[in-house]
């Protein structure tokens, strides 16, 4: 049940900073944002893992900031697998990726 509350709370995140923002993320629905809350999800528990381990020197060096990047390299990669949901470029990838991490732990604690 917490990944559905987290995968909604994600949706909403990210249909509202593409409602608020759309020079960052455009969102064409909510099939879309639930699509891509989902590919996110995925994307989290299977390839942010292998890119944190790979770059951990990176990380170490810079103190954990490489980790903003890592957060918006994997939702370009989001963006690109699910239709309806785009990302204008690596730097709004950033900062939407910043967004939607605060965004939705607001949703999240206060939905828990």
């Amino acid at each position: 049940m917490p990944f559905f509350i987290r995968m909604v709370a994600n949706a909403v995140a990210l249909l509202l900073i593409g409602y608020l923002l759309p020079q960052v993320v455009t969102v064409d629905g909510v099939m879309a944002a639930l699509a891509a809350a989902f590919v996110l999800g995925l994307v989290n528990a299977v390839v942010r893992p292998l890119f944190v381990l790979l770059t951990l020197p990176v990380t170490v060096v810079t103190l954990g900031a490489f980790l903003l990047v890592i957060n918006g390299l994997l939702l370009w990669l989001v963006s690109y697998f699910v239709s309806g949901f785009h990302v204008n470029g690596f730097l709004a990838a950033v900062v939407g990726s910043i967004l939607l991490s605060v965004v939705s732990w607001i949703l999240t604690t206060v939905v828990q």
